[in-house]
């Protein structure tokens, strides 16, 4: 006689040695038909709650994202009122060549106003800056700086004068001068005071001037300045990290 016929879901396990088999036969109960329709209830109602949530999520996103862009390109237009640099120069440099703010457009610039018969201050701050340059060119990851010298004394530093002067110090130091009316513009660009005084019976005299080292950003801008007190490791460290975070006011 024949034996029970196994069920839909049998699960059959034999084990054996050199003399005997045996078989085991474990039977399962066949799956429920409503609780396959519930998983998939739950599937498609979890599907749904994960399609609109992302939706959310994905528009509140956007939102974030379009009002931080608005309040970048407000505070943009603030800065660029504000911002000191903003007008033209035309000097010539220390070659002869004629330069303007648009040479420099697109390069980090180190900037001095000073003169040559400067006996102490301008000659220990240009070496100060000279060595900055020197500091930051060993980072090769960072732009390179260009160190400008800009005479505030243009009745006696002419061409050939500052040409000697900016030889005593950085390679690519490069020295401009001008007319008094061009070199008035460039000061006034840049906001800084100078004033010659009296003269002496040899008609020398010294120039009164803002002592500052200035930082410029690519666009041409005042981004930072560096009075005496300031160290050349702490003004490579500052200009680090403007240039880590630099954001163009132009784009």
């Amino acid at each position: 006689p024949r034996g029970p016929e196994p069920g839909p879901a049998v699960c059959a396990l034999a084990l054996g040695d050199s003399s005997r088999h045996f078989l085991v036969w474990a039977r399962r109960g066949a799956p429920s038909s409503s609780g396959s329709a519930t998983r998939i209830q739950l599937r498609t109602r979890l599907l749904i709650t994960c399609l609109f949530g992302g939706a959310a999520l994905g528009t509140w996103l956007y939102l974030r994202s379009e009002k931080e862009r608005q309040q970048k390109l407000q505070r943009i237009q603030e800065l660029k009122k504000v911002a000191i640099g903003q007008g033209d120069f035309h000097l010539v440099d220390h070659t002869g060549q004629p330069r303007s703010k648009a040479d420099f457009l697109g390069r980090w610039v180190l900037l001095y106003f000073g003169f040559t018969h400067c006996p102490d201050i301008c000659p220990e701050e240009l070496e100060k800056m000279s060595q900055v340059v020197r500091l930051l060119d060993q980072e090769p990851q960072l732009p390179r700086v260009q160190p400008v010298f800009i005479t505030v004394d243009p009745e006696r530093d002419d061409v050939a004068a500052v040409a000697k002067y900016v030889k005593e110090f950085h390679p690519r130091l490069l020295g401009l001068t001008g007319s008094p009316e061009h070199v008035r513009e460039a000061g006034k660009a840049y906001r800084v005071y100078y004033s010659a005084g009296p003269r002496d019976e040899d008609e020398d005299y010294i120039v009164d001037h803002t002592v500052i080292i200035y930082l410029l950003s690519p666009d041409g801008l005042f981004l930072d300045y560096y009075n005496r007190s300031k160290s050349e490791v702490q003004i490579v460290q500052s200009i680090r990290g403007h240039m880590e975070t630099y954001q163009t006011l132009f784009s």
